[in-house]
């Protein structure tokens, strides 16, 4: 059987043939004197596909087609246009409509390039006269006009997803154009209350810097363009690539050589709505963008990651690629696309491009983890320009893509395919002191109180019994001092630290957890459980890089916040003196594997010990009842000795106070079978606060910084003066210029408590108090009464 012929077969043999892509080339190809011979050669191969392709209508039963239906002749007339539903148009209208198409008709027709081609194609008779060559560049530009994969989607046609995902449908080219013309017009036209270009100004200033990121507000987009951010949000490895090209173009617009500068710009979306906890990730939030907090506890160096590769094939030398490299897996080649080998395979170091990476360790805060669990903790990539931002022991805001990568160790350990997973940040911020104040109208009206130090003392702690000077002591901790930094040479802790030394059974772990619950950020340890460098800071072996990196202790996560350390006796001498450059300096250094470097601990130290013999020695001094060094007791600013004497009426207070705190506490109080309690009185006489407006009022008053206006300095100094006078009599501590600045630290705290821009005489009164009485509770019993009297005039 003869082979079948093809359409091709029956072609004539011409010297010019049609280009495989006519309408790319038509400018540059041109027209000749063959375009109509090729023309009708190309209608003969339409006509014979027809026949081919088509239905014989000349059948021998072509006749049964006319044949009568009955009721499928029939049709009913709803739908049908009648004379009589629209109302008659007289001459002038019809005149006038009909003028208005026929200017309508001449702009399309001169838009599409020719008037008179437009008005030939008007009438079908007069389209043999137009010239082969003119209907196709007329066809050509028809094309062109209405080509879908160039034209541009509107918010509402972006909107209409029609793909299984977003991230499939992101990945449309016209889907891709769109939002790349919605976003360049957000960049170019939002403006704020007053008519001003909020990013026109952000790029100026951009360039400016030289700088390589742009921060876009998620609250702007969604007002202007919320479905850019609904994309962004969901599919962020798809949509962003997209931002960053948008915002070069608008940058180039200000600075046509920003290029040569920075390659690149990167969209840095902020103002995310919704957090997500680190123990909260979950499957669903894969490949989304999550907004996350923590504590940077380790953090790697910065290393040069491939961005875009080239291979050399080392058997025919083809260069292969650009190859996108992934953030957090190799990327490898299986074969050679040009002789099919299958390497080996060489990195082109001229071609590939590059970028910075680093990798830190986010932690959840202290403060976070819920009780009996261990803290979650997640890597997160740094690229480009966001190396370095973060240092371990700060808190951090983190802003990026929940990614999965492959871990062959992770499956060999559990037995079975699993991911491990990271976070490739967008933007990092990192989070100061920042409190949320939910009520300023009771703040404002508690500060109004003339009472309010007291019941602010009386509000501490207020399920423990008696110990008004501990609380004191500890509410000057918690509202704090003003730290001081000398023209960025010279720093002076704002912090106050408080030593409680005390018989067993006096509440000093108790109170100790009241502060861990009240303190905005706090880190609670225990000193027979906590070491020296889980206190300050630990050098570790990357298991990937084998580089050396830092991990923070207690101290470095407790910055700008409390750490509370229980068993303080309990901890050995080299772990003690560890912490005193943390105590003081508030900073920790570290000099380990070649790591040279310092850590903020700008924290308050607040710890409780037990005497030497169980039971505090009244006979003794304090030093002799301790078992601390001097310079770690000059670094406490107030030492609280906390006794458990007998008093008979004293102890039927305390138990009244316990029995009705228990009944009170009971889950039942208040039914039938637990009657209640009468409400808790304070002993004092003062109103108790509530304690979430108490932390609340905490927060705002630490953002106040009182200012040293007219401070009697005369009394200060012989305060001073006489403290060490009497201390090198008594010999239980000795009184350094650390006491003289605590005085200073106290005064601004009471400041604090009061909402009070100036430290006034009371509150310089009221620290002198706290300072001498701190001194005499530490001296022995006989000393105690003679020393009370010759400090009188202090204390009054």
């Amino acid at each position: 059987m003869p082979p079948k012929r093809s359409h091709e077969d029956n072609l004539p043999s011409s010297p010019v043939m049609p280009p495989s892509s006519p309408f790319g080339d038509v400018e540059e190809v041109g027209f000749n004197e063959n375009d109509e011979v090729i023309q009708e050669d190309i209608d003969d191969i339409d006509e014979l596909a027809e026949e081919e392709a088509g239905e014989d209508l000349f059948g021998d039963n072509m006749e049964a087609d006319y044949r009568r239906q009955g009721e499928n002749d029939r049709y009913d007339g709803v739908g049908i246009d009648d004379e009589g539903d629209y109302d008659e148009m007289d001459a002038a209208d019809r005149r006038r409509i009909d003028e208005r198409l026929n200017r309508r008709d001449a702009a399309l027709g001169g838009r599409r390039g020719n008037q008179s081609l437009g008005d030939a194609f008007m009438d079908d008779d007069s389209v043999s006269e137009i010239p082969t060559s003119l209907r196709r560049r007329h066809r050509y530009e028809e094309m062109v006009e209405d080509d879908p994969l160039t034209e541009e989607m509107s918010l509402e046609q972006l909107a209409d997803i029609k793909a299984p995902t977003i991230a499939k449908w992101v990945q449309v080219p016209a889907v891709d154009r769109g939002i790349a013309s919605q976003f360049r017009q957000f960049l170019l036209t939002f403006t704020d209350e007053k008519g001003r270009s909020v990013y026109g100004s952000r790029i100026r200033v951009l360039g400016q810097d030289n700088a390589e990121s742009l921060e876009v507000s998620l609250v702007h987009l969604m007002e202007a363009k919320g479905i850019l951010a609904w994309f962004v949000c969901f599919a962020p490895t798809e949509v962003l690539p997209i931002f960053d090209r948008v915002a070069m173009d608008c940058v180039e617009l200000q600075y046509p050589d920003y290029a040569m500068i920075h390659a690149e710009i990167h969209v840095r979306l902020t103002d995310h709505a919704s957090s997500t906890k680190l123990r909260d990730l979950r499957e669903t939030n894969m490949g989304h963008l999550v907004k996350v907090s923590g504590v940077v506890t380790r953090r790697t160096g910065v290393f040069p990651q491939l961005k875009l590769v080239n291979f050399d094939c080392v058997k025919c030398k083809t260069v292969l690629g650009p190859y996108a490299q992934e953030s957090h897996q190799e990327l490898k080649l299986s074969f050679c696309h040009n002789c099919q080998s299958k390497g080996p395979f060489t990195v082109n170091s001229e071609k590939t491009l590059y970028r910075n990476f680093q990798k830190m360790t986010l932690q959840e805060s202290p403060g976070s983890v819920p009780p009996g669990r261990l803290p979650r903790h997640k890597e997160v990539i740094l690229l480009w320009d966001l190396i370095d931002t973060a240092k371990p022991g700060e808190d951090v805001e983190v802003i990026g893509t929940y990614k999965n990568s492959y871990d062959g160790g992770l499956n060999a350990k559990n037995g079975f395919p699993v991911f491990a997973t990271v976070i490739e940040a967008n933007s990092v911020k990192v989070t100061r002191e920042q409190h949320a104040i939910h009520d300023m109208d009771a703040i404002r009206q508690l500060a109004r109180d003339k009472k309010i130090v007291n019941r602010i003392i009386s509000s501490i702690a207020p399920s423990i019994y008696g110990h008004r000077d501990v609380k004191t002591a500890i509410a000057c901790s918690l509202f704090g001092g003003v730290a001081k930094d000398v023209n960025g040479k010279h720093s002076i802790r704002g912090d106050i630290n408080v030593l409680l030394l005390g018989d067993p059974g006096v509440a000093k772990s108790q109170i100790l957890k009241y502060v861990e619950k009240t303190a905005f950020r706090s880190v609670f340890s225990t000193g027979q459980g906590a070491s020296a460098v889980g206190l300050t800071a630990s050098v570790h072996r990357d298991p990937i890089t084998q580089e050396w990196t830092l991990e923070g202790g207690a101290l470095v996560l407790a910055d700008t916040g409390t750490c509370l350390i229980d068993e303080f006796d309990k901890m050995n001498d080299s772990d003690r003196t560890s912490i005193h450059e943390a105590m003081e300096q508030q900073s920790i250094s570290i000099s380990k594997a070649g790591i040279v470097t310092s850590l903020k601990a700008r924290c308050a130290v607040i710890a409780a010990a037990n005497p030497i013999e169980g039971r505090y020695n009244s006979s003794l001094t304090f030093s002799q009842n301790v078992n601390l060094t001097e310079p770690i007791l000059s670094r406490f600013d107030v030492l609280c000795v906390v006794r458990d004497t007998v008093d008979a009426e004293q102890d039927a207070l305390l138990a009244d106070f316990v029995c009705s705190s228990h009944t009170r506490s009971h889950p039942q109080a208040g039914t039938a079978q637990v009657p209640a309690a009468e409400e808790m009185t304070n002993i004092d006489g003062y109103d108790i606060i509530d304690q979430d407006l108490l932390r609340a009022y905490i927060g705002y008053a630490r953002s106040i910084r009182p200012k040293l206006y007219h401070v009697d300095q005369d009394k200060i100094a012989r305060v001073y003066a006489d403290m060490r006078r009497e201390s090198l009599q008594t010999g239980s501590f000795p009184i350094t210029v650390r006491h003289l600045e605590s005085i200073i630290r106290l005064s601004e705290a009471f400041a604090r408590m009061r909402l009070s821009e100036f430290v006034a005489k009371g509150d310089i009164n009221r620290a002198i108090r706290v300072t001498v009485d701190s001194f005499i509770g530490a001296q022995k019993a006989g000393q105690r009464g003679a020393l009370r009297r010759a400090f009188l005039k202090y204390t009054i």
